[in-house]
């Protein structure tokens, strides 16, 4: 039986409410001139607090060594082993933003991106040009049709758009064209099995006509796909853990995946201020909040040291208000690293703390990478986190006779 067979065989519904807060990229790397990681240097004393009271440690989220992408870092920590689910990048964009991706679509995520004149990409998110733009952008793109195959496009946000193709009994299973990095052309999408033939040849097609149609568009002058994905059938955390969750999200593609395991997406605003107070104005409702923060990612992908430990520290400065809710857990984590002297995601595991009133206490005083690695919960794997939690919180009854 799986930890999933487990917790649904287990599980049994409590007043205890839990709030899992994701630093998206928390994880980092020491600075060249400090020695320090983001959250090392970071003024933490609220997160410090919670170290000091709680258990904390370092959780692998995919397996060591492996990198893992956003979608398979968040259901790992929503106790989704991401080795037996998997959801293309795509589908998860398009639910997101409330698409409506009907049976044999096939969705992708597309970044804006600049290409110079030899056609090779000099950045992979066209400056991360304005919301405005990208939908002027989208506009231009909707619609287009070959091969009895339309392309809808839509914007997600910033550089951010998704292209889904429907008709023609496509079938998923493609490459990407991103080439995750700078100095290099996209790269020709290729069938992973003959099924997917015909999408490897109509992305082909699409991204070249694209080309021409951007051509005066700089800096978004060329685009890159990737997560080509029909949409999965997940089961549901309310069915599985007897939760009400719902989730906090600035960003569509975690509104997506959020709403795929079956939680409750709760409309807020652009900041992390706006999260905070959504989670107040709604904390009776539920029993379970996703609160998720992008901004320790983007500063991280950036490369901007700084920024990243200015998103941190704002986090903590605002963790009061959360704590004077008195939940009955509050986990803090990432869902993988994203050191910004990187600039991309890492293989790092990611810290992790655990502050309840039934936690047994552990040596550590600082929220930190060096400081978890010390922590009570030790160095595990990050499905195990819900099942922690969900312990925490009474929600679990004893196994066995």
């Amino acid at each position: 039986m799986d930890s999933l067979g487990l917790m649904k065989n287990l599980s049994q519904v409590s007043p205890g409410k839990i709030l899992l807060m994701v630093l998206d990229g928390l994880g980092g790397l020491p600075h060249p001139e400090t020695g320090k990681t983001e959250l090392e240097t970071a003024r933490t004393p609220n997160l410090d607090g919670l170290a000091a009271k709680g258990v904390s440690g370092l959780a692998e989220v995919v397996s060591p060594g492996i990198t893992p992408g956003s979608g398979a870092g968040h259901l790992a920590l929503f106790g989704y082993d991401p080795l037996r689910f998997t959801i293309g990048r795509g589908a998860l964009e398009a639910v997101g933003i409330d698409f409506d991706l009907r049976p044999g679509d096939v969705a992708a995520r597309g970044n804006f991106a600049t290409a110079d004149r030899s056609g090779l990409i000099s950045d992979r998110r066209a400056g991360r040009i304005s919301n405005e733009k990208c939908a002027e952008l989208c506009r231009l793109l909707d619609g287009m049709a070959i091969d009895k195959v339309k392309i809808l496009v839509r914007p997600v946000r910033e550089h951010r758009f998704i292209a889904v193709f429907r008709g023609g009994g496509l079938g998923d299973g493609v490459t990407d064209s991103d080439p995750q990095q700078i100095g290099v052309a996209p790269k020709e999408v290729t069938a992973l099995r003959p099924e997917a033939e015909g999408l490897a040849g109509v992305a082909n097609e699409f991204i070249a006509r694209v080309r021409k149609a951007l051509a005066e568009q700089h800096p978004a002058n060329a685009v890159l796909l990737r997560g080509f994905a029909q949409r999965p059938e997940l089961p549901h955390m309310g069915e599985l853990c007897k939760l009400k969750p719902a989730a906090i999200a600035v960003y569509p593609m975690y509104r997506g995946l959020a709403r795929l395991v079956g939680m409750e997406i709760l409309e807020t605003g652009s900041t992390l201020e706006d999260e905070f107070s959504t989670l107040k104005q709604n904390y009776d409702g539920y029993d379970f909040f996703f609160l998720h923060v992008k901004w320790s990612d983007s500063a991280g992908e950036d490369g901007d040291f700084e920024r990243k430990v200015r998103v941190i520290e704002e986090f903590d400065s605002a963790l009061p208000g959360v704590i004077e809710l008195e939940p009955e857990v509050m986990v803090v984590t990432g869902d993988h690293s994203t050191p910004a002297v990187f600039k991309a995601h890492s293989w790092h595991p990611v810290p992790v703390l655990v502050s309840s009133r039934w936690c047994r206490p552990d040596a550590v005083r600082q929220f930190s990478e060096s400081a978890c690695l010390g922590g009570g919960l030790g160095h595990f794997p990050a499905t195990r986190i819900l099942p922690l939690a969900m312990a925490h919180a009474l929600k679990l009854t004893k196994f066995g006779a």
